[in-house]
């Protein structure tokens, strides 16, 4: 818009700003200049140049109307990033759920993404306390000794744990480097309040 508004004041100096031809003797070119640059854009430059208000005001108008100082129509750009559905980090958050609530079960309860309405045990637990991820075995249950240094010094390592593990078909042992469970049944994850663990998402 700038650009046009420097266009349509040249035009207008163009045709009112310029000085009256004077005769050879009526002065010098020096004089010439001085009332050049004193008398350009007065209301004396205007009204000598032979022209009537009316005739201005037609002039005017005619350059405001010229399609050469027709705007074009301004394009708002956004800062915002775009979002495209088929992203790949749409896809992958589309693919990565939590479970809401979080279940425990014994080995007869199908493993995935637990809802209230699809009970499922959740096979993806992480620890918040130890930061490690939560082992299950399927039909085993940990012996009455098991200790806290027991896990700390074992984890993950299957064949240290073994020591403590004992053999029960339909229940399920649970354990990360500071907390352990032995469960039987459906439980939701919220009842065992000393328990620091969470759903660390489902790959669907």
């Amino acid at each position: 818009m700038a650009d046009e508004l420097d266009e349509l004041l040249d035009e207008v100096e163009r045709r009112f700003c310029r000085v009256p031809e004077r005769a050879a003797a009526g002065g010098s070119q020096h004089g010439d200049k001085e009332r050049a640059a004193a008398g350009c854009g007065s209301a004396g430059t205007l009204t000598g140049a032979g022209s009537s208000e009316e005739d201005i005001d037609d002039i005017i108008d005619e350059i405001c109307n010229d399609s050469s100082f027709a705007r074009a129509p301004l394009k708002l750009k956004s800062n915002s990033p775009s979002v495209t559905p088929g992203s790949k980090s749409a896809v992958v958050q589309a693919h990565r759920k939590r479970c809401c609530p979080v279940f425990l079960g014994g080995s007869s309860s199908p493993n995935g993404i637990g809802t209230n309405i699809s009970k499922r045990t959740c096979d993806q637990l992480r620890c918040t306390a130890c930061d490690f991820r939560v082992l299950l075995f399927n039909d085993y249950i940990w012996d009455q000794s098991c200790d806290y240094l027991f896990f700390r010094n074992n984890m993950p390592e299957l064949s240290k744990l073994r020591v403590k593990m004992i053999k029960k078909k339909g229940s399920r042992a649970y354990a990360c480097q500071c907390s352990w469970r032995s469960i039987d049944e459906l439980t939701e994850l919220q009842a065992e309040q000393r328990l620091r663990w969470v759903c660390g998402k489902h790959a669907e």
